[in-house]
């Protein structure tokens, strides 16, 4: 399970930005402990669903919603087979660090990071998504690290026809993972030689009505 870190935290802020509207319908995307589904509870959506692959992210997700006592729908699975309905605002913090393995995760708390050799494995499938998951006039959010091409996530939206851009940008040194890979990225050309810090980027895309 993915603990709240700094991604976490810049969806937040963008999230309390965006803003939630009153009564709104909420989807977040691999939910972890649930941190971003209980901001936007707390800002006002009606009803917020959460959904993540990890047994123990939806059981943890499940408990601190019901200590904290917030009405919030918890569903373990893939977000494209388990999010029904179209939503108000969709949030996102998918797994975004590429690896050179091509084979599923070993352990299974890699998967709350692991994203294919270029990291965007989830990335690319919610981009393709987008348009499905948002009712009009809908909002997603969706944070990862520039390593993954902030620019190639912002033309997946706008080819779908969303309006899409960075909203909010953050830099921080490389955290565990990313320093063990380092030369494997360098040697990828994700980064550049002697690269150990990235920036992390909220993109926003909106489902705008005709003419709009």
């Amino acid at each position: 399970m993915y603990a709240p870190q700094g991604d976490s935290e810049l969806l937040l802020k963008a999230l309390r930005r965006a803003p939630v509207p009153p009564g709104a319908r909420m989807l977040d995307v691999c939910t972890g402990t649930g941190v971003v589904a209980f901001g936007g509870v707390r800002l006002g959506a009606s009803e917020v669903h959460a959904v993540d692959l990890s047994l123990r992210a939806t059981l943890t997700a499940r408990w601190n919603a019901r200590i904290r006592r917030l009405p919030l729908t918890v569903h373990r699975g893939d977000f494209l087979e388990r999010a029904e309905g179209r939503f108000d605002v969709v949030t996102a913090n998918p797994p975004y660090v590429p690896t050179a393995s091509t084979a599923p995760p070993a352990k299974t708390k890699d998967r709350a990071w692991d994203a294919g050799d270029d990291g965007r494995d989830c990335i690319d499938r919610l981009c393709r998504a987008a348009p499905g998951l948002l009712a009009e006039g809908g909002v997603l959010l969706m944070v990862h690290s520039d390593i993954c091409d902030t620019g190639r996530t912002i033309g997946l939206l706008q080819g779908a026809g969303l309006k899409a851009s960075v909203v909010s940008r953050r830099a921080q040194p490389f955290g565990p993972v990313l320093r063990r890979r380092a030369p494997w990225l360098e040697y990828r050309g994700l980064t550049a030689p002697g690269q150990r810090e990235e920036e992390l980027v909220v993109i926003r895309a909106d489902l705008v009505s005709p003419g709009a």
